[in-house]
């Protein structure tokens, strides 16, 4: 199952895509029904039965693709968290040793923006660069979560951009990650989020990044250092993981800091991400 948050005629709505079509999610409850309270409900039932249950007991009414404008799938989770330097080529790239443990910073979720919208480069920024990931989105509470149960508290995946600003999170004292990661549209995430069950295995996955039309990024999630698993698990040791969470998991070589010239983003400059069995999530930079 897909879950999106979309724009019909003015207003944000919840919608799914249930064998190939689109709906608009009403709850006759609640005056509005989100993204976020869908997971909620949906990540409590624990079989395709109750599934099929509870959407017989919500309004789902159909829409043409066509209607749909979509935005981010969440725009204010709890926490964004993000893995560093998670597929050893990319470590190689940015002169470092793949790590032991990992590297964990965040975003503030007022860096989020979905697809079609703009990456904005800042002014106090020469050096902005693109990531392709893999996204995990949390589905159920959790902490000091075993990892044999850890994908049990996933709700389901999206593609991001872990859009860097280099000369920030490398080339101020200390080494600015967090400024250089959250300036405002750094977080492009969607087009929507793929539940877990249809999405497969997360560690068997393309993922690629396009700067106009050309690929710069090419690889496959069964790279990644870390599993999902064990991030799931390693975080929940530290904070508790909520529904909504997110968790960027790491980007492959090939970013534009790693290359030889270096390639930062401009004005005019198409991004696109892709993450089979997910799709492309697409921004432009201004």
């Amino acid at each position: 199952m897909k879950i999106a948050a979309v724009i019909v005629e003015g207003q944000r709505r919840a919608a799914l895509q249930r064998e190939s079509n689109w709906y608009l999610v009403s709850d006759p409850r609640r005056a509005e029904f989100s993204v976020f309270q869908l997971i909620c409900e949906l990540s409590d039932l624990s079989s395709v039965g109750a599934i099929e249950s509870w959407l017989d007991r919500i309004e789902l009414e159909p829409v043409e693709l066509a209607r749909l404008q979509f935005k981010a799938p969440l725009d204010a989770p709890e926490k964004v968290i993000c893995i560093g330097k998670n597929y050893e080529d990319h470590a190689r790239e940015m002169d470092s040793q793949p790590p032991d443990i990992p590297i964990v910073f965040g975003k503030f979720s007022s860096a989020i923006i979905g697809p079609g919208d703009a990456v904005v480069l800042p002014a106090l920024s020469q050096q902005v660069d693109y990531e392709a990931e893999l996204v995990v989105v949390m589905g159920r509470s959790g902490r000091n979560i075993p990892r044999a149960q850890a994908l049990n508290h996933v709700f389901g995946y999206t593609a991001g951009n872990d859009i860097s600003a280099r000369d920030w999170q490398k080339g101020r004292p200390g080494g600015q990650w967090l400024l250089g990661k959250t300036f405002d549209t750094f977080a492009p995430i969607g087009p929507w989020i793929v539940t877990a069950d249809e999405l497969g295995d997360p560690h068997d996955l393309e993922i690629r990044c396009e700067l106009n039309g050309k690929t710069m990024q090419n690889a496959r999630t069964d790279q990644l250092i870390f599993r999902v698993d064990y991030l799931i698990s390693h975080l929940s040791d530290f904070f508790q993981l909520n529904p909504g969470d997110l968790i960027f998991t790491g980007t492959p070589a090939g970013v534009g800091a790693g290359r030889t010239p270096e390639v930062f983003l401009k004005p005019g400059d198409e991004l696109k991400v892709y993450v089979e069995n997910i799709g492309f999530l697409h921004n432009r930079v201004v």
